[in-house]
């Protein structure tokens, strides 16, 4: 396997912090919550695979406190919105 198809396999916590449009603290609280699983290979690291079942898993969840993961309600959704459009 080449060297690109293994760095698309695996993320670092910047990268997940990227991928997740969120910082790297936050992402750190995620695995120390116990919701998002790394390896450690020189520097933590976390599958594709992992990153796209945590993903599917809390679909439609308000993660804002990992400790306190919640059902997104309707007033959080449309709050969201009005986020966007000011």
């Amino acid at each position: 396997m080449g060297k690109k198809k293994m760095e698309e396999m695996l993320y670092t916590v910047k990268e997940v912090a990227e991928i997740l449009k969120t910082n790297t603290s936050y992402v750190y609280a995620l695995k120390r919550a116990g919701k998002l699983k790394f390896m450690k290979i020189g520097s933590l690291k976390c599958r594709r695979v992992t990153l796209e079942a945590f993903l599917e898993k809390y679909d439609g969840m308000d993660l804002s406190d990992p400790e306190n993961i919640t059902q997104l309600i309707k007033e959080d959704i449309e709050e969201t919105g009005k986020e966007r459009l000011a």
